[in-house]
């Protein structure tokens, strides 16, 4: 037996990755999968995938990385699996599905809901929330599913996520850690456990108590592998299923961001910002923060949704130069856009894009909107606006988990696609006035989920001791003052109000285009 590595999953929503982690945080062998399609829509906006598809993707990611890795699958103490978040799967009583996975990306909305209890609609009347619960109760797949498919919903005998339905494939328990259980479900935040069958919030979900699966912290052996999956994945029987988290949790953990002066950046399909704080804070009012991936630890975030997948939108609209470019070099058309937001100054000449392309618990009537053209403007400024409008966004969340929380954030960490652009990472260092760092890899999902095994097992003490041996600074990047002040300007001065002034105009574009739009 060599060094003991763990075996870690990362199960995204357009790849599946296997990874072999040491405990130095080193990956000794990787596989990943690319999905040739991720999803598939039965009407516009839906987002729906078989859930075998996400087993047969980790059972060939195994496979492939046992053969590449040789003598050291031997040394694999544990199996822990980090997935997307808000999915649900309809399970029977035999635990089989009753209908494909509904993924986060799906835009379907129930309509003409029953009215709530009296008192609960009185009281966020009172609190000033009627549209964002409103909003909720539409886009919960429960009320969905009971509404429009009636069958399916009364034999449906658990209501789980994808990571739960993994965790079952792996050990035979029906079972998920606290910390991975995001998505509009009667989940209570502050005690990391279902809600009380009392609570009057399970009726903005629509989901039966007895429909809910048990829940273990982080860290916790859920099972082992079971013979059938031995013989599917190639992993040995008996080896034990850590509980870790979430996909963004175990990243911010695998970024050490774990104390309340650092912040998780992620520049991916939904842009993020998150934080690790150990007492509650609510990163909107009424908005519970998520579950952190270490008990008692919370993180609140803001997702600023469709957000990386902007700059995919763009080039596939406006850079079929560089793309075409790109495939005669044998490089990505990305690299070629990076060196072109050079040529571009701080602010992009007075093009300010707000990217709140998806509506919100906080913004039910959001639309996006670029602002300021003039003829001096290009498709690379629009680039660069798309860029610099979701900093914004991710800024003006920040300030206001900050002030919430009375807290200082002093150093952010990225990580995601977006991340793998040097210049990206500059222009956030200046927009944010503080230094960003990159870590020794941008798979920094697998490298927390794999440190929560890591501290389970008692290779680490704490966290802290782990963070320590396993995530390494290999990049920073520093703010340049001068260009700091004009981003600053224009986030006090424009951005703040770019949305407030156009919410007016967003709610006359829904009602002249017949969406339906939520009573005042």
């Amino acid at each position: 037996m060599g060094e003991p590595v763990v075996l870690t999953f990362d199960m995204g929503t357009q790849s599946a990755r296997a990874l072999l982690v040491n405990s130095q945080g080193i990956i000794v062998h990787k596989v990943q999968k690319i999905y040739a399609a991720p999803y598939y829509s039965k009407q516009p906006g839906w987002a729906e995938q078989r859930p075998d598809f996400y087993w047969d993707s980790l059972c060939e990611v195994s496979r492939s990385l046992k053969e590449q890795a040789g003598s050291i699958w031997q040394d694999i103490s544990a199996v822990t699996c980090a997935t997307i978040r808000d999915t649900c799967l309809c399970l029977d009583r035999e635990y089989n599905p009753l209908r494909d996975v509904i993924l986060w990306l799906d835009d379907r909305k129930t309509e003409n809901l029953d009215p709530l209890p009296v008192l609960w609609d009185i009281l966020i009347k009172v609190a000033g929330m009627s549209e964002g619960v409103a909003l909720q109760r539409r886009i919960s797949a429960g009320n969905w599913l009971a509404r429009n498919e009636k069958e399916i919903w009364e034999r449906t005998d658990k209501f789980v996520f994808i990571s739960t339905w993994l965790n079952y494939k792996f050990c035979g328990n029906l079972v998920d850690s606290s910390a991975s259980v995001i998505g509009h479900i009667p989940f209570e935040s502050r005690t990391r456990t279902w809600m009380k069958s009392w609570d009057m919030r399970w009726f903005i979900f629509g989901i039966r108590p007895n429909q809910l699966f048990d829940l273990v912290e982080p860290g916790t052996v859920m099972g082992t592998i079971t013979r059938k999956t031995a013989e599917e994945t190639g992993i040995t029987a008996g080896l034990p299923l850590i509980a870790t988290g979430s996909d963004k949790g175990c990243e911010t953990l695998g970024l050490s961001c774990i104390s309340e002066e650092k912040a998780a950046l992620s520049f991916g399909t939904t842009a993020t910002v998150q934080l690790s704080t150990w007492h509650y804070l609510e990163p909107l009012p009424y908005m519970p923060p998520y579950p952190g991936v270490i008990s008692g630890c919370y993180n609140p975030e803001i997702e600023i949704f469709r957000g990386y997948w902007l700059l995919s939108w763009f080039k596939r609209e406006f850079a079929a130069k560089e793309t075409a470019e790109a495939q005669r070099l044998g490089i990505l058309a990305e690299e070629l856009l990076d060196d072109r937001l050079k040529e571009i100054k701080a602010g992009c000449d007075g093009l300010i894009m707000q990217p709140y392309f998806t509506p919100g618990i906080d913004m039910p009537f959001a639309k996006g909107a670029i602002i300021g053209f003039s003829d001096i403007h290009t498709r690379i400024h629009v680039y660069r606006a798309i860029i610099e409008g979701i900093n914004f966004a991710l800024m003006d969340g920040l300030r206001g988990m900050e002030k919430r929380g009375k807290l200082k954030v002093k150093e952010l960490y990225v990580a995601g696609g977006g991340s793998q652009s040097a210049e990206i990472c500059r222009i956030t260092a200046s927009m944010f006035g503080l230094p960003v760092y990159r870590t020794q890899t941008h798979e920094v999902t697998g490298i927390g989920s794999s440190l929560t095994a890591f501290v389970a097992q008692g290779v680490f003490s704490s966290y802290e001791e782990g963070i320590k041996a396993m995530v390494h600074i290999k990049d920073e990047f520093m703010p340049v003052p001068p260009e700091h002040e004009i981003y600053e300007k224009l986030y006090q001065e424009v951005f703040k109000k770019v949305f407030d002034r156009l919410s007016p105009l967003y709610e006359e574009i829904n009602r002249i285009i017949g969406k339906t739009v939520p009573k005042r």
